[in-house]
């Protein structure tokens, strides 16, 4: 999605989920149930975003050391990549829920469950962004760059990551939106995130505070999207409109 519908749905969604817009939808909605502060909103927004960005970032990291790793003319890791996009894929297919529940019993309650979960679910969109985007790089100019003299790490930092970076960003910002919508399981094992007022509204059967943190989920992660996708423009330049496009369509 671009930037600016992105942010317009995220505004629009965070006013659903303050307290007086909540308060208004449920006189429209005829709801039973009082609000959520939206101070407490926020700060759970907050903490929200901090699990998204530590569980989204090793997940980037690890996705685009393991997809160079991969797409390496000489060494052992050409011939590991369907092993590596098969864990990814098999790591993703896992419920974020489920992570939850099976590794708190070992990482104990609060974030650590949660993070591992967001880890696992946000490494396969980054792994085959990096895949795809390196092997989309110009063969001449590698090959230009060993007749240079350069070495296979130095082309690799020097042309090959210059030209592969901007298609690899799609990937970067799928794996945060997935992160920032999914964050929420996380209060099923104590986090504090916006999946609580969900948690507390399936316990007190209040639906007002159900819709509240959702609608807050949902516009947190398009509040992301939009950040991400607006700063791939701004870094890439002229090359803006084709990673909005190549973000539209992961």
């Amino acid at each position: 999605m671009r930037p600016l519908p992105a942010l317009i749905l995220a505004g629009l969604l965070a006013a659903l989920a303050s307290a007086p817009g909540a308060a208004l939808v449920a006189r429209v909605l005829r709801l039973e149930g009082t609000p959520f502060d939206t101070a407490r909103l926020l700060a759970l927004a907050s903490q929200h975003l901090l699990l998204v960005l530590g569980g989204a970032g090793p997940a980037i990291l690890l996705g685009i050391a393991v997809g160079l790793w991969v797409t390496r003319p000489e060494g052992a890791g050409r011939a590991l990549r369907p092993v590596a996009d098969a864990g990814a894929a098999a790591a993703q297919a896992i419920p974020p829920v489920v992570v939850v529940a099976l590794a708190f019993p070992a990482l104990g309650f609060g974030a650590a469950p949660t993070l591992l979960a967001l880890a696992l679910y946000a490494v396969m969109p980054v792994l085959r962004a990096t895949i795809a985007a390196v092997e989309a790089t110009p063969p001449d100019a590698v090959l230009a760059a060993r007749a240079m003299g350069m070495r296979e790490g130095q082309a690799l930092w020097r042309i090959v990551l210059p030209l592969a970076w901007p298609a690899m960003l799609p990937g970067v910002r799928t794996a945060v939106l997935l992160a920032a919508a999914t964050a929420a399981v996380g209060s099923l094992a104590g986090a504090a995130t916006l999946g609580t007022p969900i948690i507390l509204g399936l316990q007190t059967m209040n639906e007002l505070l159900i819709l509240q943190g959702a609608a807050a989920t949902a516009a947190l992660a398009f509040l992301c999207d939009a950040a991400l996708g607006g700063l791939a423009a701004r870094l890439t330049g002229g090359q803006g409109a084709a990673i909005q496009a190549g973000g539209d369509r992961t």
